[in-house]
């Protein structure tokens, strides 16, 4: 089974340099925080570097983690693997992967493409998956994108 990949992409004022920043480094800013049960998490952190974490952090200090950094290429290129399971969970042995680039537009500003591939790997469920995931990204993108413009 092959399911067709997450394409979304959003343009920015900022040039890609400020773009990627802006993206990687204030993502607790504009990347709305999850809400678990008893705990309310307050931080969204990438670390920058390949076989850095990508995870949730609450106000206890209690990471959450969401996957991998595959590869750090400021500030053209930010490729995630996304490890969380079919009910949002952690999954060390899951690996899908969310690629996102950073081009230069006409304007001076970003064309931000994002892709998120291997979406099979979910199993049976990998459809539901897909279309959970197809209306989550670009909510998520026009999060970043009115984040930027705001920071503009």
């Amino acid at each position: 089974m092959t399911i067709a990949a997450i394409l979304h992409r959003v343009h920015t004022k900022a040039p890609p340099a400020r773009a990627f920043t802006l993206f990687t480094e204030h993502m607790s800013r504009w990347w709305p925080k999850g809400q678990t049960p008893g705990r309310s998490h307050v931080d969204v952190v990438v670390e920058p570097v390949v076989g850095g974490r990508w995870f949730e952090r609450d106000a206890e200090g209690l990471e959450t983690r969401w996957g991998t950094v595959l590869d750090w290429a400021p500030p053209q290129r930010l490729l995630l693997g996304w490890q969380l399971n079919t009910q949002f969970k952690y999954d060390p042995d899951l690996l899908t992967e969310v690629e996102l680039t950073f081009a230069p537009a006409a304007d001076g500003g970003t064309l931000v493409t994002l892709e998120h591939r291997d979406l099979e790997r979910f199993g049976v469920d990998a459809e539901e998956m897909a279309g959970k995931i197809g209306r989550g990204w670009p909510e998520r993108l026009a999060d970043f994108a009115a984040y930027e413009t705001a920071q503009s």
